[in-house]
């Protein structure tokens, strides 16, 4: 699916996803990253959300945004709370769902101007 961004041109957005991947600013992805309206992060260790582990959430409170959308792959799948809990004490909002609604979130709330992350996993087909 192709998406349409309203945000301005400087700012990374989601612009397409399908089964074999995710396009940030039209850049192909097909391995798990972190992104943020002005940084990308490539090679996000985790590969399904069974290997998401505390050191790979260490990586998102070091980014400093208040939002953090957690893009658990094909399916929604919720991360023992023990996992989140280093985000939740900071004070760091975390919404879990799939990856593609993770991106259509995090496009939206990009283009209001908000501090958003998205930790995104892409499972291999």
């Amino acid at each position: 699916m192709k998406l349409q961004s309203t945000a301005p041109a400087s700012l990374l957005a989601v612009t397409a996803y399908d089964a074999a991947g995710i396009s940030v600013a039209g850049r192909r992805l097909s391995r798990s990253f972190i992104l943020t309206p002005q940084r990308l992060i490539e090679d996000w260790p985790p590969v399904s959300p069974d290997t998401l582990c505390e050191a790979d959430l260490e990586t998102l409170v070091t980014l400093g945004c208040p939002i953090v959308l957690l893009g658990t792959g094909l399916c929604q799948k919720f991360p023992s709370p023990a996992l989140l809990r280093p985000l939740l004490e900071r004070r760091i909002g975390v919404e879990v769902m799939d990856s593609f609604a993770a991106c259509r979130t995090y496009n939206i709330l990009m283009a209001e101007g908000r501090e958003v992350a998205a930790a995104i996993i892409v499972e291999a087909p």
